[in-house]
């Protein structure tokens, strides 16, 4: 095993917690224990009563949560692991991400996230990751017209929404990933 921090990110739908659970598979059938986290913000499953990090083809496996609060350097030593997986890595904090990049000297440390918000600014979690990472990757996705896919546009009634709550949990009903052309068009039409 390799010990680094990978940033494995792309829009809305790309398969990143597929990924992420996928990573957990493969390492656990290896014999790795593996400490998959989730931030709290993250609050689809709330209902379920359950913990899970879920992917929107059908995987998912408990997970342990972390407030923007919480010290990943505590969480480690509390649920001893041989790897550590993040999904949502975006609602890290800053110093999260630090503190994720220390412990990734000790063992790898995989994050799965959003590179940018809806309004196309990089999250503070994404934008200290690409700056600390050892290793970046890019999930790729389609747009509707069938270009590459870069942007993770907020709908509200059907028009492209530009402002508003940064964090505003949501899935397909409410985000779309579009390519630059088409994010321009529907910018022309936008609600707010």
């Amino acid at each position: 095993m390799i010990n680094e921090l990978h940033f494995v990110y792309g829009v809305m739908g790309c398969s990143k917690s597929a990924g992420a659970l996928m990573t957990k598979f493969n390492y656990e059938q290896q014999g790795f224990k593996v400490l998959l986290l989730k931030s709290t913000l993250d609050t689809r499953d709330k209902n379920s009563g359950n913990i899970v990090v879920k992917s929107r083809i059908g995987l998912e496996a408990p997970a342990i949560t972390f407030s923007q609060k919480t010290s990943m350097k505590n969480l480690f030593k509390k649920h001893k692991a041989d790897i550590i997986i993040v999904d949502e890595c975006q609602f890290c904090t800053v110093k999260q991400i630090d503190e994720l990049k220390e412990l990734s000297e000790i063992v790898p440390v995989t994050c799965y996230g959003l590179k940018t918000d809806f309004r196309t600014k990089l999250f503070p979690g994404s934008k200290r990751l690409i700056e600390v990472a050892d290793k970046l990757t890019e999930l790729f996705s389609v747009c509707e017209c069938g270009k590459p896919a870069i942007f993770n546009a907020r709908f509200s009634n059907g028009k492209l929404v530009t402002s508003g709550s940064v964090i505003e949990i949501g899935g397909d009903e409410k985000y779309k990933a579009l390519c630059y052309s088409c994010y321009n068009k529907k910018k022309q039409n936008k609600t707010r």
